[in-house]
C-alpha cells in the first residue's frame, strides 16, 4: 500500500514538474521564435506517445504514422484555407485553387468550413482509417517485419497521392499562407503563445492517458500479446482486437498532433507526412526509450531539437549523425536513453555488492595476525575462537599498546 501511494505521489509530482516547465518556465524564458519551435517539437512528442504505446508496449513497429499525422494536418489546413478565403478574400475559394484548379471548391472540402466538423474530423478520420487498417491487418495475423513494411508502404502511397492532387491539396507545395486560426490572427504574439499552451496541455493529457492505459487491464493484455500472443489467444482473448484498439489510439494522437502542427508551423506538405518523417518519429522513440512513458517524449524532442540545430549548420551531416545515433542506441542500449540511469545503477551496484559480501564474510585470522584485530561483523565460530586463542600474538607497537590499555580501561 505504501509503495502504491509512493508511486502515485511520484507520478503526480512528475506531472506537476512537467506542467511547471512547459507552461510556466518555458514561456517566461524563451523568445517567441524558440517557443514556437518548442511547440513544433511538442507536436512530434504527441506522436511519439502513441508510438510508445503501439511499439513499446504492443510490439507493433509502426512505420506509417505519417499517414495519420498528415490526415489531421490536412483536415486542419483545409479548414484554415477556407476560413481565410471567407474572411480576407470574400470569394470563399482558396487562392491556390484559382491558380491550379477550376476556381471552385470541391464538394469534399465543404464540410470543413465548419469548425465543429473540423475538430471532430481531426479525431475521427485518423481513428476510422486506423480501425479499418487494423482490422484488415491484425485479423489476418500480419505482424513483425511484414506489418512494418506494409505501414511504410501506406505512408509512401499517401505522399504520392498528395503530390498528384495539385488542384485540391496543393501538390508538392502543400498548403500554406495561413492567416487565422478559428478567427484568431496568427500574427498576434498572444495567439502564438496560446497555440503553444494548447500543444503543451494536450501533450500532458496524452501522457496521462497513456499512463492510465499502461496500468489498465488493456495495457496488461497488450504486453501479454506482445510477449505471448498464442497464449493470450488460448486464454480466450482476441489479440487482433487489443492491437487494433491501441493502433487507433496511436492514430488519434498522431492526427491531433498534425492538426496542431499546421497553425504552429504555418505549412503542411507531402514532405512532412511521407516515409522519412515516419521513420524520424520512430527514431526519436527508439532513442528515448520505447518501453517507458517519458522516454518517447524526451527522445522525440531531443532528436527534433538536434535536427533543427545541426541541419542548419551541417546540412549534409545530420542524416549520418541521426543514423549513427540510432545504431549506437539500438546496439548498446536497446532500452533507449531512458534505461541509462538503471544501467548506471546496475554497474555501480556490482562492485558495491561484492564489497558488501566481502565485508559480511567471516574473517579467518592468519598465524601472524595481531590478537587485538577488529572482529568480523559475523559471529565467529568456536573453532575460529580456539584457533585465535592458540595463535601467539605478534609484537605490538606503542600505539597498539595504548589502544589495548584504553580498551581494558573501557572494559
Amino acid at each position: 500500500m505504501k509503495s502504491l501511494l509512493h508511486g502515485r505521489m511520484g507520478t503526480a509530482a512528475g506531472f506537476a514538474l512537467g506542467a511547471v516547465l512547459l507552461l510556466g518556465i518555458a514561456p517566461a524564458v524563451l523568445p517567441a521564435f524558440n517557443l514556437a519551435l518548442l511547440g513544433k517539437f511538442l507536436c512530434f512528442a504527441i506522436v511519439a506517445v502513441g508510438i510508445g504505446l503501439a511499439w513499446g508496449r504492443g510490439g507493433m513497429l509502426t512505420l506509417g504514422q505519417g499517414v495519420f499525422f498528415g490526415l489531421g494536418a490536412y483536415i486542419m489546413a483545409m479548414h484554415m484555407k477556407l476560413a481565410d478565403a471567407s474572411l480576407f478574400g470574400g470569394s470563399g475559394v482558396p487562392d491556390f485553387m484559382s491558380l491550379y484548379g477550376s476556381g471552385e471548391v470541391p464538394g469534399w472540402w465543404e464540410p470543413f468550413r465548419s469548425p465543429a466538423v473540423t475538430l471532430l474530423a481531426v479525431v475521427l478520420v485518423p481513428g476510422l482509417v486506423a480501425l479499418i487498417l487494423g482490422l484488415a491487418i491484425f485479423k489476418r495475423r500480419v505482424k513483425g517485419a511484414y506489418f512494418a513494411i506494409l505501414s511504410q508502404a501506406l505512408a509512401a502511397a499517401f505522399a504520392v497521392f498528395l503530390i498528384g492532387q495539385q488542384a485540391t491539396t496543393g501538390g508538392s507545395n502543400g498548403l500554406n499562407g495561413f492567416r487565422s486560426f478559428f478567427g484568431f490572427d496568427l500574427k498576434d504574439p498572444n495567439n502564438k503563445l496560446m497555440l503553444y499552451m494548447i500543444a503543451a496541455v494536450i501533450l500532458l493529457l496524452s501522457l496521462a492517458a497513456a499512463r492510465q492505459l499502461m496500468h489498465s487491464r488493456l495495457g496488461e493484455l497488450l504486453v501479454a500479446v506482445r510477449d505471448q500472443e498464442e497464449r493470450v489467444r488460448f486464454l480466450g482473448y482476441d489479440p487482433a482486437t487489443v492491437k487494433t484498439v491501441i493502433y487507433v489510439v496511436a492514430a488519434i494522437l498522431a492526427g491531433i498532433a498534425g492538426a496542431l502542427f499546421v497553425p504552429l508551423v504555418g505549412i503542411i506538405s507531402p514532405a512532412d507526412v511521407g516515409v522519412i518523417p515516419s521513420i524520424a518519429f520512430l527514431i526519436g522513440v527508439a532513442i528515448g526509450g520505447r518501453a517507458t512513458l517519458l522516454g518517447p517524449v524526451l527522445g522525440a524532442v531531443g532528436v527534433a531539437a538536434a535536427q533543427s540545430s545541426l541541419s542548419s549548420t551541417f546540412p549534409s551531416f545530420w542524416v549520418y549523425f541521426q543514423g549513427l545515433l540510432f545504431v549506437l542506441v539500438i546496439g548498446f542500449m536497446p532500452g533507449g536513453l531512458a534505461s541509462l540511469p538503471a544501467l548506471v545503477r546496475r554497474r555501480r551496484g556490482t562492485p558495491q555488492a561484492a564489497a558488501r559480501q566481502e565485508a559480511a564474510a567471516p574473517a579467518v585470522p592468519s598465524p601472524g595476525a595481531p590478537s587485538h584485530a577488529a572482529p568480523s561483523p559475523a559471529a565467529p565460530s568456536p573453532a575460529a575462537t580456539d584457533a585465535a586463542a592458540q595463535t601467539p600474538a605478534a609484537p605490538d607497537s606503542g600505539a597498539g599498546t595504548r589502544t589495548t590499555k584504553s580498551e581494558e580501561v573501557s572494559r
